[in-house]
């Protein structure tokens, strides 16, 4: 389903918790990973490219949108990285291991809009971050991307 081309995994890594899930699998596979971050979170890795931009509000997410290609896997919270990347023709997961898909996305926009637009009107600014990570987390996101992949190949 890749069209004959290879596939290649590209994750926006600047405070990912999954790269080194996503890069056990790959390696499993033997597929690239290219991992973008950010000059304030620079990563390193045995396994997996590591492309550093600059700080720049979304420059991570331009520069992963320009180089993914139809095919191709991205991971990233991000509901507007991964509406861009459909829209190319890959395939997008979050980091909870919720596929993103041309059936969803609109609608996890739209909740993405009213959610922000109710915190600017109620003026509550400040939002709570996500709750502790847990191991249970990092199954449930290992099986459903190793899924995606098995699904591709």
């Amino acid at each position: 389903m890749t069209d004959g081309k290879y596939m290649n995994i590209y994750v926006d890594a600047d405070a990912c918790p999954v790269v080194r899930i996503v890069e056990d699998i790959a390696e499993k596979y033997n597929i690239a990973v290219t991992l973008l971050c950010d000059t304030n979170h620079v990563l390193n890795s045995d396994y997996s490219d590591v492309i550093v931009v600059g700080a720049g509000a979304d420059a991570v997410d331009y520069k992963l949108i320009s180089i993914c290609h139809k095919g191709d896997i991205v991971v990233s919270q991000d509901y507007g990285v991964a509406a861009m990347a459909l829209g190319k023709g890959a395939y997008a997961i979050h980091q909870s291991g919720r596929w993103y898909t041309n059936d969803n996305i609109d609608r996890m926009l739209m909740e993405r809009h009213l959610n922000k637009k109710q915190r600017r009107t109620s003026h509550k600014n400040h939002v709570k971050g996500p709750k502790k990570r847990t191991s249970e987390d990092d199954e449930r996101f290992r099986e459903s991307f190793e899924k995606m992949v098995r699904m591709l190949l």
